[in-house]
Parts: structure tokens; sequence; C-alpha cells
């Protein structure tokens, strides 16, 4: 058995015995169980007896670390969210263009 810390959802750990580095993305009190999600994408949801057993060093983000899917998964999503929202706000324009014409030619 090696150090132990506790998980702290965001904070980065290197697992000594198994030469990998993850992120815990989520703590389940309930359950007791610890979301991580490797380098590679992949998440594993660990119990935390399994978690104890850990030989972990805490360690920083890694370098060119592009995020988590789900985080990019909720970027994306926020993304066509305000592509919406923006060809929403030219439909409004237009239609108030149309009225404004419609205007000019009843003024004739």
């Amino acid at each position: 058995m090696g150090r132990e810390y506790e998980p702290t959802v965001g904070q980065w750990y290197d697992d000594l015995e198994n030469d990998e580095t993850f992120q815990v993305l989520k703590v389940d009190e309930d359950r007791e169980t610890v979301e991580i999600q490797h380098l590679d994408g992949d998440t594993e949801e660990l119990d935390v007896d399994d978690w104890a057993e850990l030989d972990l060093e805490l360690t920083e983000e890694p370098e060119g670390w592009s995020g988590s899917k789900d985080e990019k998964d909720a970027e994306d999503d926020e993304d066509e969210d305000d592509e919406d929202w923006d060809e929403d706000e030219d439909d409004e324009d237009d239609e108030d263009d149309l009225d404004e014409d419609e205007e000019d030619r009843e003024e004739y």
C-alpha cells in the first residue's frame, strides 16, 4: 500500500504501480465510488477500497492536456446553442427589415 490521498475532483494523480496518470472526475460518497479519467480519455469507476490500495503521488495537469471528453461535449453544446441564438437573432433582424420595407411602401 502506498501513500493515501483523498480523491479530490479535478486533481491529477500518478499511479506509481501502473505508471499511469489520471484525473478525478467525480466522487460519489453515497455509492462510495471515485470516477477517474486516464490520459487516453478512458474513464473508470473505482470503489473507495480500490482507491485506498493505489500507490499515488499528486501531480500537475499534463502538458498539452486538451480536457476531458465530457468537457469537450459540454463546450460543443454551448457553441451550438450560441450559434442557434445568433441565427435566431439574425432572423429577427430580417423580420424587422421586412416590416420597415412594408411601412415605406405604404407611405407611397
